[in-house]
């Protein structure tokens, strides 16, 4: 059947899709990519849709939205949680519930919108913690291979914001996810400045789950980045670039910046866009830079996805010709011309 994109994307654009299926189970979710690529019919794999944006003339192929949100653990006094999730589970449900029965190590990750599948391929991360740190194997469906394979973290190829996952867009299908927790009342050492300020900590000291939870998603909302329908910075994908990480040699004097690996660098992209002369609540055509958050690219209300694009590349633009340094996109886009 086609449907419309924008209400199921948190960025509320996007035209209709030539077909559009949701699999309830991992065979159908099987069956219906690989169905799709024997037919040479393009493939877009739809969780929360937080993180991508669908041109207003839609997508021209097959639409999978993941909603597999089986569950399995295991736990034992030495290795804690072994929790295998679904792909199609809601990252925050899992967070919160992880965070109620005393997991550590999700709880700098919470109110981040989207599904278990997506994150391992962003590799997502906030206030100093990755997904990586406790993820213990992810199991796919390599669309070449034509077979189910299970790599291991260090198999997963995680890194800055990507993984292998990222690295080959097309080829796997994430079924569900394992992680490796243990179990406690304290959280992992907090090393973001601004959360260790919010919890009246050091850095590298903990905090209790719950109040780390708790000041991760006021901190969040505070920057627009929690969805709420009465807030149009919401309608957004969160941050839409990722920090670029260059030579120490490319740093701008002044900049916000961090040790990357390898002897390099990571640059805030707020720093790069605020001095760039990019501020929070600019405005091109019908869309905007968050009024909170200037990395969020937001839709106030009326915004169309190719005007959310110009201003994207407008951001890029600009911090090129200002600084020489690319931003990188982090929302995926779909149905745009190359």
């Amino acid at each position: 059947m086609s449907v419309n994109l924008s209400s199921h994307t948190t960025f509320k654009v996007g035209g209709p899709a030539s077909e559009f299926f949701i699999a309830t189970d991992e065979n159908e979710a099987i069956r219906l990519v690989s169905e799709a690529d024997q037919k040479s019919i393009p493939v877009l794999i739809l969780g929360g849709g937080s993180n991508i944006l669908v041109a207003d003339s839609g997508f021209s192929g097959r639409v999978v939205k993941m909603a597999m949100t089986g569950d399995s653990r295991a736990i034992d006094s030495c290795s804690g949680a072994m929790i295998t999730i679904g792909a199609g589970r809601d990252w925050d449900e899992f967070v919160k519930e992880c965070v109620d029965k005393g997991f550590v190590g999700l709880e700098s990750l919470s109110g981040i919108p989207g599904t278990i599948g997506a994150a391992p391929i962003q590799n997502i991360g906030a206030y100093g913690h990755d997904l990586s740190e406790v993820v213990a194997r992810v199991r796919t469906f390599d669309r070449i291979a034509k077979e189910v394979v299970t790599f291991t973290q260090t198999e997963c190829g995680f890194t800055y914001r990507s993984s292998r996952f990222k690295e080959n867009p097309d080829r796997y299908l994430i079924l569900d996810v394992t992680f490796q927790m243990k179990e406690g009342e304290f959280s992992l050492p907090i090393l973001y400045p601004e959360l260790a300020e919010a919890l009246d900590l050091q850095e590298e000291e903990s905090a209790t789950l719950n109040k780390v939870r708790e000041a991760v998603i006021a901190i969040r909302a505070k920057k627009g980045m929690v969805l709420d329908s009465n807030d149009p910075d919401t309608n957004s994908a969160g941050s839409f670039f990722t920090n670029p990480v260059v030579d120490r040699k490319e740093v701008p004097d002044g900049a916000t910046s961090w040790p990357s690996d390898n002897g390099r660098v990571k640059i805030s992209a707020a720093w790069l866009m605020e001095n760039a002369g990019i501020s929070k609540g600019m405005k091109l055509a019908g869309a905007s830079i968050s009024s909170k958050h200037v990395l969020a690219l937001t839709n106030p209300g009326n915004a169309s996805a190719s005007e959310i694009k110009a201003l994207a590349d407008y951001c890029q633009i600009k911090i090129r010709e200002r600084f020489g340094i690319e931003l990188e996109r982090e929302v995926r886009l779909f149905g745009f011309a190359q």
